[in-house]
């Protein structure tokens, strides 16, 4: 029996968890507090598989790109405590109007991820409920500059190139891992981009990033992208620049998953 997480093998066959390496999820469940408003923001069975995998109930999740709080509700749901970081304020505002503390913490930051003193802080979180690691953590940063976020020169959407994006990045990966129990596992959710004519593996490119920290890889997930917001009703458009270029249509991201 795993002892990172409270599945009952009794039951294998009936599971929910998904154990292949390829995820077909064909849309968002938007139920309870989720809400797809936010651009960019990923779906709750990501976090919801995950967590159920990779902890037990109250264990602490924590995720240092909150964004809309996808993450924080599916922790949330699951009864796990949950620690999050956003550089954007109203984010964590609205989110900390939706959580129901009677149960398990929810602690909310702002500030940026990369920032050492976020480390320091979630540490003094973590000692004030008598804890001294997180269990999972779950990262779904900025796509390079796809989608810029804000204005904030700090966010990593913004950063001026991809050399200046990995860097901030290992920085946040650097922090995560300083917190994260030994022996237990970060997940990465990460796609690629296309620029100036070429693909730019980003999710290799972050891959390497938390291998060269000393994380264990293992896991390569690649799970369907429907739906996709900047795509939707417009798939006969990108079929046809496809088919008349040399490139083929974004289909797919990566859910990367690394043991300390």
């Amino acid at each position: 029996m795993p002892i990172f997480n409270d599945l009952n093998l009794d039951n294998w066959k009936e599971s929910e968890i998904l154990t292949d390496s390829l995820w077909i999820i064909p849309e968002r469940d938007n139920a309870g507090k989720h809400s797809g408003f936010y651009h960019g923001n990923f779906i709750p069975q990501i976090p919801r598989q995950l967590i159920l995998r990779y902890t037990k109930k109250n264990d602490v999740v924590f995720d240092p790109f909150v964004g809309s709080g996808t993450t924080a509700y599916e922790a949330e749901n699951l009864n796990r405590n949950f620690i999050g970081v956003d550089i954007q304020k109203n984010l964590i505002e609205q989110i900390k109007n939706n959580f129901d503390r009677k149960k398990h913490f929810s602690e909310l930051i702002v500030g940026d991820s990369a920032n050492q003193q976020i480390c320091g802080t979630t540490k003094e979180i973590l000692k004030k409920y008598k804890r001294k690691n997180i269990q999972l953590a779950i990262l779904h940063p900025p796509y390079a500059n796809i989608i810029k976020f804000s204005d904030l020169k700090e966010d990593l959407s913004n950063a001026n190139s991809l050399k200046d994006f990995l860097e901030k990045f290992s920085s946040v990966l650097k922090n995560t891992i300083d917190i994260l129990e030994k022996g237990r596992y970060l997940a990465m959710v990460i796609g690629d981009k296309y620029t100036a004519g070429q693909w730019i593996p980003l999710g290799f490119y972050c891959m390497s990033e938390a291998q060269k920290l000393g994380l264990t890889l293992k896991s390569v997930i690649i799970k369907n992208m429907e739906g996709n917001r900047a795509k939707r009703n417009k798939e006969a458009i990108w079929r046809y620049r496809a088919l008349s270029s040399d490139y083929y249509i974004f289909k797919h991201e990566y859910i990367l998953i690394f043991k300390k």
